[in-house]
């Protein structure tokens, strides 16, 4: 007996501790009626599946956020070293080719979920009954969203991420007046390079994202204040149905939702990694672009608007649809959120699957033109290789000592130093923002293709100042085994 009660004394004293605990961290953060607010939430007809879409998408960007911090802690955001330094990633940190795919597969995750979202509060009419500025909101981080996106796409620095880019800020200059301006704000200048990169790196990892919690925490309190709308059949202002909280059943449903995307994601990661192409060339003159498969619509899109046109597809259109969806709820203003008592509305929003029909037609053109198919493959083929090669550090500096060995190519090196050769592509051909580096140039061409390129530059090398080399063949032998001695 008397060791029951002194058990039943210990136990009353450990809960004691406990909740002596539970109530100091209350009375100094107020922590613990937080929480009881937030899973407390009543939702009007019950907890269901419909629903998880907004849960998955802060669960999805907060892992974005870690497996983004863990990237971080190795890259570079310079045109020098910014595929190294993912190459290193991918090839020599343990683990770090999954958390790379991770992080890749979880954007196109957050592109899908977003437009599944979108979609359900469409179709919903959840957008109505004092909620205006909680659509705006939504429309806002949609936006943001993609930007994060589009931002991380160049990240890599290989020849997919910089071709794509460099079309993506082109597109830019066609806007009137101010499109020169934009184009050279986002890449720090006319060309891409290290500021380009250092840019993209400051919107991707910064500024955007500080945004986005502003705005999450923006459209959780809008939220919060006007309620859930609940079913279609319910009154958007004054839901008539029986509220369920949200805790326990529909948090359980968010985190199966969220374990489901984890599976997914994880298995994808595991079976099939995300590729990293051959660093940039900008030189490159055959290397045909192609966006992620969210941005291929838009890239058919625009391929029918030439000339003294294209102003209309790039820019008023997409300011016409983009004004429409975010009025839509001052648009809309009927409290039916039946979509079949919506056929208008409804139908009118259906029009915007018409992208999938561009993303279709643009996959149907590559595939009819032998050309471009034929290219396509043989980029992929390169990428393909590229993933089987050890991975390679940079040696800065190395080119001099091949110089200073090679008595022709020692002449090379004093040549490309007189005729200022060094002042865009840098001391060694190490590279700067106004050309490309030259290491490794003599692995990609042989001898002869050097002399051509040398004599003969293509119509993007004249375009970047790249002028034909006039000198005696003795002089254009030494610079040809200078340039290959920079491997």
């Amino acid at each position: 007996m008397d060791d029951g009660r002194a058990s039943n004394r210990g136990t009353e004293s450990d809960e004691s501790i406990v909740a002596r605990l539970v109530h100091w961290n209350e009375a100094r953060t107020g922590l613990n009626s937080l929480l009881r607010h937030a899973l407390d939430e009543p939702i009007p007809g019950g907890a269901r599946l419909a629903y998880v879409f907004g849960s998955a998408l802060l669960f999805l960007f907060l892992s974005q956020i870690v497996t983004g911090v863990f990237l971080a802690m190795y890259y570079v955001p310079s045109a020098d070293h910014a595929h190294t330094t993912v190459s290193y990633i991918t090839k020599e940190v343990s683990g770090g080719s999954f958390l790379r795919s991770i992080h890749s597969y979880g954007s196109s995750a957050i592109v899908i979920v977003l437009l599944l979202h979108v979609i359900q509060t469409f179709m919903y009419g959840s957008y109505k009954g004092r909620r205006e500025l909680l659509w705006i909101v939504g429309c806002i981080l949609f936006a943001l969203m993609l930007g994060m996106a589009f931002t991380g796409y160049l990240l890599p620095w290989d020849q997919k991420a910089y071709f794509a880019t460099t079309v993506g800020t082109n597109i830019l200059s066609e806007i009137p007046v101010a499109g020169n301006w934009l184009k050279q704000l986002l890449r720090g200048g006319t060309e891409m390079g290290t500021l380009t990169l250092s840019r993209f790196f400051v919107l991707h990892v910064f500024l955007i994202p500080a945004l986005i919690f502003l705005f999450v925490a923006q459209h959780i309190y809008l939220f919060r204040k006007a309620g859930a709308a609940g079913p279609v059949s319910a009154d958007p202002i004054y839901p008539n149905l029986p509220t369920e909280p949200f805790y326990p059943k529909q948090l359980v449903i968010d985190m199966g939702f969220a374990l489901l995307i984890v599976v997914v994601i994880g298995f994808l990661a595991w079976r099939i990694p995300t590729m990293l192409g051959p660093k940039a060339d900008p030189s490159e003159t055959v290397f045909l672009p192609r966006p992620e498969w969210y941005y291929i619509p838009v890239f058919q899109y625009l391929k029918y608007w030439r000339g003294s046109t294209s102003v209309i597809g790039i820019l008023v259109i997409p300011a016409i649809l983009g004004l429409l969806l975010v009025g839509l709820p001052f648009f809309d203003r009927s409290l039916e959120r039946r979509p079949w008592k919506r056929p208008f509305s409804v139908g009118a929003f259906t029009a915007v699957f018409v992208l999938g029909f561009f993303g279709v037609q643009s996959h149907r053109e590559d595939m009819q033109s032998p050309g471009v198919a034929a290219q396509l493959r043989k980029q992929r083929q390169h990428e393909e290789e590229f993933m089987k090669e050890p991975f390679q550090p940079e040696v800065v500096g190395a080119s001099a000592g091949g110089a200073a060995t090679n008595p022709l190519a020692g002449k090379g090196q004093s040549l490309f130093t007189a005729q200022g050769c060094d002042a865009c592509h840098g001391e060694n051909g190490t590279g700067t923002a106004a050309a490309p580096k030259l290491t490794r140039i003599g692995i990609k061409y042989d001898s002869a293709k050097l002399e051509s390129l040398l004599k003969s530059p293509t119509s993007n090398m004249q375009l970047a100042g790249m002028q034909p080399v006039d000198m005696k063949q003795d002089d254009l032998d030494a610079l040809v085994a200078y340039l290959q001695s920079l491997n």
